[in-house]
């Protein structure tokens, strides 16, 4: 257990969990929604701090993030539970885990960061489930991290209050924000959240942080892919965020409480990135399917292939020392080294144990 700081006292005893938007109004010994953040003794405590579903070493263009350090490892983690209830969840087994025995790793920051660059991994992913919700385990890994100059990414819904979500993004280096769909009706269905919230994450990530952000949405047959909905996000991310934040818009697959729904057809990701991209977005891209075209980087002034993918292998790399395209000169946003990173599509399992 680990002490907490967002919280208060309420008039009748309970406690209020100032986390996330849920703001849960706990009794002694009760779980929050997330089911790791407890009211014991009169504070609310982390029941996961220091302990893992597992390590994993990816490639950080699985996060997804195809425009920071690509072709780098990245040693990515999680731990149990999830202040959302998504019923399309695709890592349902581990956020929807209410059982601590699936946290089978036990590592320190310290260990996390050591394990990191030894390993040669330039930065560690916080993943699998939000890592907002361990907050401060999150925190601490990333300030060990900067120590051995190893990058923090969070993979996250977004879903975080602002005095938390300062604290919290003022350690990250990198995003991958999942905007589930740009409806109010789908998140209170779906997700037991709202939108607002998450839009709100976004704006302060890309105008009040230094912090790399990407976008993912899952397209769910007859959910979250009409045309029209589609038109609207990207038109706000563009006005809103602005064309350099890249989209990736990925297939569903059957899971947890949505097994009835089909699999996203490869033509429903190619028209939303159609969308996208006749919208002003510069980079857009399609994931979960097999596509070089959907998965490649181009220059969004001269159409010349920048970086090339298959699935999360790089092929030809066309970007200057200065990240810029070698046909025209316009520059590539991102975050990008002199040359990239070889990894490739592997995923090596660790026991930091």
């Amino acid at each position: 257990m680990q002490t907490t700081n967002y919280w208060h006292m309420l008039p009748d005893g309970r406690i209020q969990c100032d986390l996330c938007p849920r703001t849960c109004k706990l009794q002694d010994g009760q779980r929050g929604l997330c089911f790791v953040r407890i009211n014991l003794n009169q504070q609310i405590m982390l029941a996961t701090y220091g302990r893992s579903s597992g390590f994993c070493i990816d490639p950080i263009e699985k996060k997804p993030l195809n425009h920071f350090l690509p072709g780098t490892p990245t040693l990515s983690f999680g731990t149990a539970g999830c202040n959302l209830t998504c019923k399309f969840c695709q890592n349902w087994d581990v956020s929807k885990s209410r059982e601590m025995d699936t946290l089978a790793d036990i590592a320190t920051p310290l260990a996390i960061a050591k394990t990191a660059k030894k390993l040669g991994c330039r930065s560690v992913a916080y993943t699998y489930n939000d890592p907002v919700i361990f907050h401060e385990y999150a925190i601490d890994v990333a300030k060990e991290c900067r120590k051995l100059a190893i990058k923090s990414v969070a993979v996250t819904a977004g879903y975080i209050s602002p005095e938390p979500r300062a604290e919290f993004f003022s350690y990250m280096d990198a995003a991958n924000v999942d905007l589930k769909a740009f409806t109010e009706q789908f998140y209170h269905k779906y997700t037991g959240g709202h939108l607002q919230p998450v839009l709100d994450c976004l704006l302060y990530i890309k105008h009040e942080t230094n912090v790399w952000l990407e976008i993912t949405t899952l397209l769910i047959p007859g959910e979250n892919d009409s045309e029209a909905e589609l038109e609207t996000m990207t038109q706000w991310v563009v006005k809103n965020l602005g064309k350099d934040v890249p989209m990736h818009f990925t297939a569903f697959h059957p899971a947890w409480k949505m097994l009835d729904k089909s699999r996203t057809p490869a033509s429903t990701l190619t028209k939303a990135r159609q969308i996208a991209q006749n919208n002003g977005v510069r980079y857009a891209y399609t994931g979960n399917v097999h596509d070089q075209i959907g998965a490649s980087t181009y220059c969004y002034n001269c159409g010349n292939v920048l970086i090339e993918r298959d699935w999360y292998v790089l092929g030809n790399w066309n970007l200057t020392l200065q990240s810029k395209c070698n046909n025209c000169g316009t520059v590539c946003d991102g975050v990008f080294e002199t040359k990239p990173g070889q990894w490739g599509a592997k995923r090596l399992i660790v026991r930091i144990a």
